[in-house]
């Protein structure tokens, strides 16, 4: 009886110790990565079987069994992290669950350029593969509901710049972080801002900011259009600025701007309507912002474009009538 009951125990036991050595074996054996640098990517939702088959796929893994029953056996099948991962020398399969499991990830970076309007803002944001999208489908006035803002239209409210993230986080997150950026910016410009300017509140000044940023990419050049926008409205004249007339036409801006489009009215013709436009056109820069509360003491009423990138500023508009002959009639 007792050896019936030591051979049981033995048929256990050693089957038990040898999975356990073997385990023991596998966990510390280095893995033979393909090169070095290796870069993998996880998405958020991935079981710990796909995570396995795509790490077998790639070329890490030999016996993605093996590797699934190591992390179960440690309770972590649940744990996975999704994200982007650098692998810069070989590691044992244990080092990398434990990488994969307490999200040990390189960061991911999405960029929103100077100038953009938000049509181009989401869809870099829905094009990037590392994002979460829980925007897709929602209404411009969802989206700033999620993110707290307390305006009705999108555009100009989110802040230009690279913006780094964990692979997997929401759209949402990272566009609560652009407004929320572009927040403290324009209210440290607007409490440093120069006296006497013909805004009320900081949100016109950031419209007048969307426009700077659409009428000149010279850096050198943002408060002297500045400069041109605020006389003008000091005086009564209307701004005639044509990235506002093309923003009001949408989808129906062919690429030239006709003379039926400058004299058909509309919220964003301000060459029909006086004052500023009802929303920001763009995402502006920080020297934009900082050009439309700092505007050159310079008279300045007019500019036009000399072709080179560059603009010809005049007070009067004889000046001005001179300078479109030179530089807009000659060609």
């Amino acid at each position: 009886m007792k050896k019936t009951i030591r051979r049981a125990l033995l048929a256990i036991l050693v089957p038990a110790l040898l999975a356990s050595a073997w385990m023991t074996y596998y966990a510390n054996t280095l893995l033979s990565l393909p090169r070095l640098p290796f870069e993998f990517t996880l998405k958020h939702g991935s079981s710990l079987r796909s995570v396995a088959r795509q790490l077998t796929e790639a070329g890490v893994l030999r016996k993605p069994w093996a590797f699934t029953a190591l992390v179960r056996l440690f309770g972590k099948a649940s744990a996975v992290k999704a994200g982007n991962y650098q692998l810069d020398k070989n590691l044992t399969p244990m080092q990398l669950f434990r990488k994969i499991t307490e999200g040990d990830v390189t960061q991911s970076e999405i960029t929103f350029i100077e100038g953009w309007n938000f049509g181009q803002l989401r869809k870099a944001l829905d094009e990037h593969p590392g994002i979460r999208h829980e925007t897709r489908g929602l209404s411009e006035q969802e989206i700033l509901a999620r993110i707290g803002a307390d305006k009705s239209h999108a555009e100009g409210l989110f802040f230009p710049d690279t913006y780094f993230f964990s692979t997997g986080m929401s759209d949402v997150d990272i566009l609560r972080r652009a407004y929320q950026t572009m927040s403290v910016h324009l209210a440290k410009e607007w409490e440093g801002r120069a006296p006497g300017l013909p805004y009320t509140i900081p949100y016109q000044a950031l419209i007048m900011a969307s426009i700077i940023e659409k009428e000149t990419g010279q850096a050198g050049e943002r408060p002297l259009v500045a400069a041109v926008f605020v006389n003008r409205l000091r005086l009564g004249m209307r701004l005639q600025t044509d990235p506002t007339v093309i923003y009001g036409l949408g989808q129906a801006f062919d690429g030239n701007l006709h003379k039926r489009d400058l004299t058909t009215d509309g919220p964003y013709n301000t060459y029909t309507r006086a004052g500023l436009p009802p929303t920001p056109i763009a995402m502006p820069g920080l020297e934009s912002i900082h050009a439309a509360l700092h505007p050159a003491a310079n008279p300045v009423l007019y500019f036009v474009a000399k072709g080179n990138g560059t603009h010809k500023f005049s007070v009067s508009l004889a000046e001005h009538n001179r300078a479109v002959a030179r530089y807009q009639l000659r060609r």
